[in-house]
């Protein structure tokens, strides 16, 4: 595991667009497809993180209470799955049923998408308003492994601000994790 922290895209800007393999339906997605009028979700996660690991549950139990308030989440792994074969996507989907996600998960297999968001670690979250302008990127809380009981509050602050329409706090810490594993 290497540790590194997220690039923190700029705050307004528009989210690149992709088209991915969901690896819970085996059917190709695209952004317009996923987003929501309300707020979007993208975070990049892997099955081998420590740091996904530590908060997979409480995202799930987020992802619920949001998606029922508008907020759509999408998941998406970039690593390179020849040096990392369990984070291949036969291997996505079976950590997609076990933790269950609610939301897609989305295999990068040509790592393009990870690029375009300079996403660097996983998890690394970016929230995009209802015109697809990032409002929030950075961290889920600041709990780490072995380091308190996740909360989600850094992500939540940032989703209630945009559901009551309101602006996002810019005070915002960047993410931690294991590198993306690039090609």
């Amino acid at each position: 595991m290497s540790l590194a922290y997220s690039n923190m895209m700029e705050l307004g800007a528009k989210a690149p667009n992709f088209s991915l393999l969901n690896t819970v339906t085996g059917k190709t997605v695209d952004l317009s497809e996923l987003k929501s009028d309300i707020a979007t979700v993208v975070v990049f996660i892997c099955n081998h993180c420590p740091f996904v690991h530590h908060i997979n549950s409480k995202l799930v139990e987020l992802a619920n209470v949001y998606q029922a308030k508008g907020v759509n989440f999408i998941a998406i792994s970039s690593n390179d799955v020849a040096n990392y074969p369990q984070d291949a996507p036969e291997y996505m989907t079976e950590i997609a049923k076990k933790e269950g996600y609610t939301f897609p998960y989305l295999y990068d297999e040509t790592q393009d998408v990870a690029k375009a968001y300079k996403a660097e670690c996983t998890p690394d979250f970016f929230v995009f308003n209802k015109d697809l302008e990032c409002a929030y990127r950075g961290r889920f809380d600041e709990t780490r492994p072995g380091m308190g009981q996740p909360t989600g509050k850094d992500l939540t602050n940032a989703l209630d601000a945009l559901i009551a329409g309101n602006k996002v706090n810019v005070g915002q810490k960047p993410s931690m994790g294991c590198n993306i594993k690039w090609k």
